[in-house]
């Protein structure tokens, strides 16, 4: 509510700056017409200031009628567009706040449910090993959790070779092969 309070206040404020701005530029473009002599140079002051004021005020009533036709709408659409967007941001992301925590809140139930599941069959089978922690004391390693080609498919079961190492250029024990270029400057192919 304040910020609203606040926005209108700003707008208020713009708006009257841009009439002072006007209002000075109608007076200056006025006396600047009246020192040229380019309108009406009558002898009477008073008729001089009165027809020079009704000049400033057709100008500034032009003015802000061209303000108001091409600027002002496209302004106003404008600023109601961001604040569409912002409104719709805020709400997506209360959305996605309440989506997380309902997710989080499910995920939570079904690990009650599965413990709670678990401490039932413990408590109808007193004594004996349950079967979720059966294949994990078995000595057998294909039933093993810890890193095995069962647990990690992407390990490799065969051991590498250290025969033929892959030389990178660069050796650790000091003695680094500079590498052989042919006549057209690129380096020769191994064969």
């Amino acid at each position: 509510m304040s910020t609203s309070i606040r926005n209108e206040h700003d707008q208020a404020e713009i708006r009257l700056l841009g009439l002072i701005l006007m209002q000075s530029m109608s007076i200056g473009m006025a006396v600047g017409i009246f020192h040229a002599d380019l309108w009406l140079a009558l002898e009477d002051p008073l008729v001089n200031g009165m027809t020079y004021a009704m000049g400033a005020f057709a100008i500034q009533g032009i003015a802000y009628y061209v303000f108001k036709m091409f600027f002002q709408q496209g302004m106003d659409e404008r600023a109601t567009m961001a604040q569409m967007e912002r409104e719709r941001r805020t709400k997506y992301a209360s959305m996605h706040t309440n989506f997380e925590q309902r997710r989080q809140d499910m995920e939570l139930r079904m690990q009650e449910q599965q413990l709670d599941s678990e401490l039932r069959w413990m408590e109808a089978n007193p004594g004996k090993t349950p079967p979720w922690l059966a294949s994990r004391m078995d000595n057998d390693p294909s039933n093993d959790l810890t890193i095995s080609s069962t647990a990690f498919p992407s390990i490799p079961n065969h051991n590498a070779e250290t025969e033929n190492k892959l030389d990178l250029g660069l050796s650790f024990d000091g003695k680094d092969k500079k590498k052989v270029r042919g006549t057209d400057g690129k380096f020769t192919k191994k064969t």
